[in-house]
């Protein structure tokens, strides 16, 4: 029987991600990760609660060293980019030295000891504009690399690889996922801030879907 492990931060991609693909993959392990990141409250909580409604396990996994070795906006004292998004420079200012390496690394180790098959994240289309951790060849190579390190041999999915953000959200729709569940703002608050980057992308995605009723849950009451 199939069974696999999904990285799950409680963003959209990774929920979306989680949506579409726990039956066909047979998910039951979500690993969710505090590395010191501004949001890590805010994540762990929507995790959490995104795992309950799928009935799957959690395990939160804490990195004190990837906090200690970086730099950049996401968890130094920097502000957090408001502009210039899908850029080399935006992608600098929130670049977490070899985050999904490690990530998924981990991920292999669980799949080795505990037999899962597959190791499922929510890289994009978009982000994979800007982030070389979140393309195709990426995926490609790590799964490659899993078939000397590991004895599992598990494989790296990806189902939404080849999708924006307006069809990611476009797809969570139409398969029910609970996105009133999602946190994928920079920031560590009740609401979505709605001036950073990720949570402009989300936003703009949830318009251009006619999801208004989200906008209003998760950033508070939509205005033009």
């Amino acid at each position: 029987m199939t069974k696999s492990i999904i990285l799950l931060s409680g963003g959209l991609d990774s929920l979306a991600a989680l949506g579409i693909a726990k039956d066909k993959y047979g998910i039951d392990l979500a690993l969710t990760f505090n590395y010191g990141q501004k949001a890590a409250d805010a994540e762990i909580s929507a995790s959490s609660e995104i795992c309950k409604f799928y009935n799957i396990k959690n395990k939160i996994i804490t990195l004190d060293w990837l906090k200690d070795i970086t730099t950049t906006a996401l968890v130094a004292e920097k502000n957090i980019p408001t502009e210039n998004l899908y850029t080399e420079e935006s992608a600098k200012q929130v670049w977490v030295p070899n985050r999904n390496g490690v990530f998924l690394n981990i991920a292999a180790a669980y799949a080795d000891s505990y037999g899962y098959d597959y190791i499922i994240y929510g890289a994009n289309k978009d982000e994979g504009s800007t982030f070389p951790d979140n393309t195709e060849d990426f995926r490609r190579r790590i799964s490659e690399v899993f078939e000397f390190s590991t004895l599992k041999k598990p494989k790296v999915i990806t189902p939404l690889i080849n999708y924006s953000k307006d069809d990611i959200v476009k797809i969570a729709i139409e398969n029910s996922v609970p996105l009133e569940l999602v946190k994928s703002c920079y920031n560590n608050g009740d609401k979505h801030c709605g001036v950073c980057e990720s949570c402009k992308h989300l936003k703009e995605a949830l318009y251009k879907n006619n999801a208004i009723n989200y906008i209003n849950i998760l950033f508070g009451n939509y205005e033009n």
